[in-house]
């Protein structure tokens, strides 16, 4: 069974499954993380959305690329959580089944490219207080390497 976090679905939404690929990528005792500027402030591990016909580590590599520019390598899975959200730039409720690696960041190699995205680094006490959902900051808080 995969955990669920934050609010409970609601009974009377029709939710979209949307599986994506998340990132903790450590960078000399402090993490690579990206603000999502809108529709609101949004603090989150890189990541995002797994396109059809794309595997968990390929959308990995390509969210972490347009979210914060960095390529990273030696991914390994830590996990999943799903949570209920409603998603306004799609205007859509969807249930998010969030894949959790933890990888190394090797170099930018460009600025996000992804609309309303910043690059963050931050330290860990930083981090965990930031975070936007409970599902990222679980995997930081319990994340050893």
């Amino acid at each position: 069974m995969i955990r669920r976090v934050g609010v409970p679905p609601r009974k009377d939404i029709s939710y979209r499954l949307r599986p994506g690929a998340y990132a903790i990528l450590p960078l000399q005792n402090r993490f690579l993380l990206t603000a999502q500027l809108a529709p609101k402030l949004d603090i989150q591990l890189p990541g995002g959305g797994i396109d059809p016909g794309e595997s968990p580590l390929q959308a990995l590599h390509r969210e972490v690329l347009e979210e914060i520019g960095w390529r990273i390598a030696r991914p390994r899975r830590l996990g999943a959580f799903r949570r209920f959200v409603f998603m306004p730039e799609y205007e859509l409720w969807a249930e998010k089944l969030c894949h959790v690696y933890a990888a190394y960041p090797v170099s930018q190699i460009a600025e996000p490219v992804e609309p309303d995205h910043e690059t963050l680094v931050l330290n860990r006490n930083d981090a965990l207080s930031m975070l936007g959902n409970d599902g990222d900051r679980l995997f930081l808080r319990h994340f050893n390497g």
